[in-house]
C-alpha cells in the first residue's frame, strides 16, 4: 500500500483534472499550488530570453500568463492557430510572424484589444514518464532573426521545469506532505470517479485521531515534529487494519477516511472493535509513549446523489460522537447531525448577538441575609432572546459558547451591563452588591485588568462585586488560580466557590482557597425537607465552611419549608424562588422597596 514519492507524482500528474484550468495574467497566489513555480520559471524565461510575454498552455484547457507589459492584467487567451502549434509535441519558432504567411493575417492572442506581437516560440511540455501535457510559449513585440543554440536551449529548460512543477501541482494537489497519503481534494475526485464507474452504495469509514484540544495540547507539549510522527503512525496502524485495495486518506489535522469495498457486507462489529482496540493501545512515538481518544465513524452512502451532500462532513460528524461513546466506534445519525448543526447556528447568532448587543439581557436573582431578611446583592443572569427562536435557555447557549470559545465576550458583556446597572442603583441609593459569574475561559492574569477597567469605567468600587467561579474551575487550576485570586481579593472584590458539592469537592485544595463566600448548589437543596440525607449534606456543608471562615449561601431556596429549614442552619444567606424569581432590571427597585424593611420568609416575588 506503500509508493514511493516518485510514483505519486507520476500518478497525480496523469489526472487532468487535478490541474487547475484557470487563467492567471501573472499567476496569482490562490492558484500557487495548481503549477508551483510558475512565476519564477515565467520570470527566467522572459529575462533569459529578452520576451514580453510567457504562457503555459495545458492539454486539458488550461492557461497561465506572465507578462512585462503593462497592462498585463488584462485576461489574455491564445488563438486556436497558435494553440494547435503549441500541441503538436514539438518546438515551433516564428522569427516574425507578419511574414510568415500561415500566421499573418491571424494575431497569436484574441481579445477586443489583442497584443502586437510579431515574435512566437513554444516548447512543449512533458511529465517526468514522458507524457506530453502541454507548452511554455513567448511572445515578443519585437521581431527576430531566431532563437540561437542557447536560446533554445533556454527555452527547453524553461519548458523542463514547468513540467515539473505541472507534476508537483497534481501531487500537491491530491498528497499530504506529512502522511504522505492523499488528502480531501483526492478523497471526493475518488468517491465521484466510484460513481462513474457505476457504483451505487459505499461505506465511508472517518477516524478522529484525538480531540481538537488534546491534539492542540500534543502540538504544544511536544512541538509539531512530534504531532506529525504521531499522525504517521496512526496512519500506518489504520493501514494494517485496512481491507485489502482500500486507500486510506488524510482529510483533516486529526482525521482520516477510507471508503470500504463491498458496502453491501458491511463490517461487522467486531471488526470495528478490532479497530478501536489496535488506535486505543498506547503509542511510542519518538520514544514518548501516549494515549489517544480515537473515534470511528461510519456512513452509508449512495453516491449517486453526490451532489448537494456532504459525505465527508456527515461521516465525521459520527467520528465526533464516537470519541464520547464507550466503544469508540457509532453510525451516522441524522438526528444526532441535525443537532449539531442547530448548535453551530446557534454559535454564529450568539456571536451576533454580541457584537450588536441588541439580543442579550439581563436579569438580576436577589440574595438575601437570613439573619435581617436584608438583600445583600443580586446575582446577574444572562438571557436571550433570539429573534426568531424565542427565548434561548441559558443551559443551552452557556455550554455552546465555552465550546465556542465566546466566553470571556459573554463575560465582558455582562461585567459592563451589570456594573453600568449596579452604578444606576446604588446612585438611586440602593446599597447593595453584584455577583457575576465568571467562566474558566475568564481564568487567566487579564482578568483583575478587567475588572479594574470595568469599575472604572463606571464609577463602582470593586468591593461592591462578588465573582462567582464552579468548584471545577477554581480547584483544578494550579498554583496560578492562587496568585489570580489573591489579585482579586486585592482588589477588593469577593469570590464566591458556585455550586459546590458538584465538582472536585476537594477539601485540600479549599483550605488554600482566597475565596470568600461557599455557594451549596441547589441540587442538595431543593429535597431536603424529604430527603435527610440531602439535609445532613447541606447542615455538615455549611458548619464546614464556616469553620474554613467562608460566608454560606443555599442556593434553591423554592417554597417556605426549605426556607426555614436553612433558616435553622449555619447558612449566612439564601437565594432561589421562594425569595425571587429573577427580574429585569426595571422591576428590581420596586421589589427592593417592597423588602426594605427586611425579608422575613414569606411567598417569593
Amino acid at each position: 500500500m506503500h509508493t514511493t514519492v516518485e510514483h505519486e507524482l507520476e500518478a497525480a500528474s496523469l489526472d487532468e483534472d487535478s490541474v487547475s484550468v484557470t487563467s492567471v495574467c501573472p499567476a496569482s497566489a490562490a492558484d500557487e499550488y495548481a503549477v508551483p513555480g510558475f512565476d519564477a520559471v515565467a520570470h527566467l524565461a522572459a529575462a533569459s530570453l529578452d520576451v514580453a510575454m510567457v504562457s503555459l498552455v495545458l492539454d486539458s484547457g488550461g492557461a497561465y500568463w506572465y507578462s512585462r507589459d503593462p497592462d498585463s492584467r488584462r485576461p489574455h487567451a491564445l488563438h486556436p492557430l497558435y494553440l494547435e502549434a503549441a500541441r503538436r509535441g514539438a518546438g515551433q519558432v516564428l522569427p516574425d510572424i507578419a511574414a510568415d504567411a500561415r500566421y499573418r493575417d491571424t494575431p497569436p492572442l484574441t481579445g477586443p484589444l489583442p497584443a502586437a506581437l510579431r515574435f512566437f516560440a513554444c516548447e512543449p511540455v512533458f511529465t517526468l514518464n514522458g507524457r506530453h501535457v502541454g507548452a511554455l510559449c513567448v511572445m515578443d513585440h519585437a521581431p527576430r532573426a531566431g532563437l540561437d543554440e542557447a536560446g533554445r536551449e533556454a527555452l527547453r529548460n524553461a519548458a523542463r521545469l514547468a513540467g515539473a512543477g505541472v507534476v508537483l501541482g497534481g501531487y500537491l494537489g491530491r498528497t499530504d506532505p506529512v502522511t504522505q497519503l492523499p488528502h480531501r481534494s483526492a478523497f471526493f475526485e475518488d468517491l465521484r470517479a466510484r460513481h462513474k464507474n457505476g457504483a451505487q452504495q459505499a461505506r465511508l469509514i472517518a477516524i478522529e485521531v484525538a480531540p481538537v484540544e488534546r491534539f492542540n495540547a500534543f502540538v504544544r507539549a511536544m512541538g509539531f515534529p512530534y504531532a506529525d510522527e504521531l499522525m504517521r503512525a496512526v496512519a500506518a496502524r489504520v493501514q494494517t487494519w485496512m481491507p485489502l485495495d482500500t486507500h486510506l486518506y488524510q482529510v483533516g489535522a486529526t482525521r482520516f477516511a477510507a471508503v470500504l469495498p463491498e458496502a453491501d457486507r458491511p463490517l461487522d462489529d467486531c471488526q470495528l472493535d478490532d479497530l478501536v482496540s489496535r488506535l486505543r493501545a498506547p503509542f511510542d512515538c519518538l520514544d514518548i509513549p501516549l494515549t489517544l481518544q480515537p473515534g470511528v465513524g461510519l456512513l452509508d452512502l449512495d453516491v449517486r446523489r453526490l451532489d448537494g451532500t456532504d459525505p465527508l462532513r456527515q461521516v465525521m460528524s459520527a467520528s465526533h460522537a464516537a470519541q464520547r461513546h464507550p466503544r469508540g466506534w457509532a453510525l451516522y445519525e441524522r438526528s444526532q447531525d441535525e443537532r449539531h448543526r442547530q448548535e453551530f447556528f446557534l454559535v454564529t447568532e450568539l456571536a451576533a448577538a454580541l457584537t450588536e448587543r441588541t439580543e442579550l439581557y439581563l436579569q438580576y436573582q436577589p440574595r438575601v441575609r437570613l439573619s435581617d431578611g436584608h438583600c445583600v446583592a443580586m446575582e446577574a443572569l444572562a438571557r436571550w432572546r433570539h429573534p426568531t427562536l424565542g427565548e434561548v435557555a441559558p443551559g443551552q447557549f452557556v455550554p455552546l459558547a465555552e465550546r465556542a470559545g465566546l466566553m470571556r465576550a459573554l463575560t465582558g458583556w455582562v461585567l459592563d451591563r451589570g456594573v453600568a446597572q449596579l452604578a444606576a442603583w446604588r446612585r438611586e441609593g440602593y446599597d447593595i452588591g453584584l455577583s457575576i459569574n465568571i467562566s474558566n475561559a475568564d481564568f487567566d492574569a487579564d482578568l483583575v485588568t478587567r475588572l479594574q477597567a470595568v469599575s472604572s469605567r463606571h464609577g463602582v468600587d470593586p468591593r461592591a462585586l462578588e465573582l462567582e467561579f464552579t468548584e471545577s474551575t477554581l480547584l483544578a487550576h494550579n498554583d496560578a488560580t492562587s496568585r489570580h485570586l489573591a489579585a482579586v481579593r486585592e482588589l477588593g472584590a469577593g469570590i464566591a466557590i458556585d455550586d459546590f458539592g458538584t465538582g472536585y469537592s476537594n477539601l485540600a485544595s479549599l483550605r488554600q482557597m482566597p475565596a470568600t463566600c461557599l455557594k451549596i448548589d441547589q441540587s442538595f437543596v431543593r429535597a431536603m425537607d424529604a430527603s435527610p440525607h440531602d439535609a445532613a449534606i447541606v447542615r455538615s456543608t455549611a458548619a464546614l465552611a464556616h469553620d474554613l471562615g467562608f460566608r454560606v449561601v443555599v442556593e434553591g431556596v423554592e417554597n417556605r419549608r426549605i426556607y426555614d429549614i436553612v433558616h435553622r442552619m449555619a447558612c449566612d444567606e439564601v437565594q432561589g424562588f421562594h425569595v425571587s424569581r429573577p427580574l429585569p432590571a426595571a422591576a428590581v427597585p420596586a421589589w427592593l422597596d417592597r423588602a426594605a424593611d427586611g425579608y422575613h420568609g414569606g411567598s417569593g416575588g
